[in-house]
């Protein structure tokens, strides 16, 4: 694969999370009965509060247009970060799995409780599981592989590490 451009490792690194991670919401919460509308939906109530169940086929693409940026902006953040933080790029598997875990527990303590929606609902193990797995494999992996396909990191001469933020 040839290397990609930073512009081209956000955007299909952010489209590869967005994906998968949609993927995995059908199928997880469809299995329980839930449908792609409710799903997305769902993700918009963070926005609108529970006006958005009453929303319709809008409010589910609303849904739809926040999971991807939220997927780009995962992509985007794995990327700046790689840029200063070189072994980030050197060890995309271990350190996008890292990374995946933390994005979970970022999105799952810290937005979704300062959301629309609030925190809460009952732990439940097999969604848990599920949720560190699909952040492992298809969310933190995925954005480490498109930043170490993207141009490598300026590194310093003298230190062999990254510049300066403000260099």
């Amino acid at each position: 694969m040839r290397q990609l451009s930073a512009t081209e490792s956000i955007l299909y690194g952010g489209l590869t999370v967005g994906g998968l991670d949609a993927l995995d919401a059908i199928v997880v919460f469809g299995a329980r009965g839930t449908s792609p509308v409710r799903i997305f939906q769902g993700i918009a109530a963070g926005l609108l509060g529970r006006a958005s169940f009453q929303g319709g086929v809008r409010t589910a693409l609303l849904g739809l247009s926040i999971h991807f940026f939220i997927g780009m902006s995962i992509a985007a953040t794995y990327f700046a970060l790689s840029r200063v933080i070189p072994v980030l790029v050197r060890r995309p598997a271990l350190c996008g799995a890292l990374y995946g875990v933390t994005v979970y527990f970022f999105m799952n303590r810290v937005v979704i409780p300062l959301s629309a929606i609030g925190g809460g609902g009952a732990f439940n193990l097999v969604l848990f599981v599920n949720g560190i797995l699909i952040h492992i494999l298809g969310i933190g992996i995925p954005a480490a592989l498109f930043a170490a396909k993207g141009p490598p990191p300026r590194l310093s001469a003298a230190s062999g590490s990254a510049p300066p933020l403000h260099a």
